[in-house]
């Protein structure tokens, strides 16, 4: 089983930057393919940005807009999202999910789930 937990989500103002991490434990971190989504209030669940075993990632940039960076350390068992002028709609849960199989976009397709950390981002 594979424990996800995030972290560095907090309240932060139009144009500054947070770095969320994601800590994973349970399995060889190397072994699994990450990604990183979020849900804001009243809204589905989003893609942000994926991350493959290999170093290789994908971005929503529709949504990023070439803001956000995604990275993995896999000697500390730990990816992250790198978040730079944010905007009020960046406002969300961030979720960090991982599976062994699967590195895309459809989030119902990852086996694991961290429980997630609040981004709010003030006008």
């Amino acid at each position: 089983q594979v424990q996800l937990v995030e972290s560095g989500g907090g309240l932060v103002q139009t144009g500054g930057s947070l770095r969320l991490s994601c800590a994973a434990s349970g399995r060889a971190f190397g072994s699994l393919h990450m990604g990183w989504f979020r849900q804001a209030p009243g809204k589905e669940r989003e893609f942000v940005a994926t991350i493959s075993r290999s170093g290789s990632f994908v971005y929503n940039e529709y949504t990023v807009k070439s803001r956000f960076t995604i990275s993995r350390v896999n000697a500390k068992s730990t990816m992250y999202l790198e978040m730079k002028y944010l905007e009020p709609e960046d406002t969300a849960v961030y979720y960090c999910a991982a599976d062994p199989s699967y590195t895309g976009l459809v989030d119902t397709h990852y086996n694991y789930w961290g429980q997630g950390t609040q981004v709010t981002v003030s006008s």
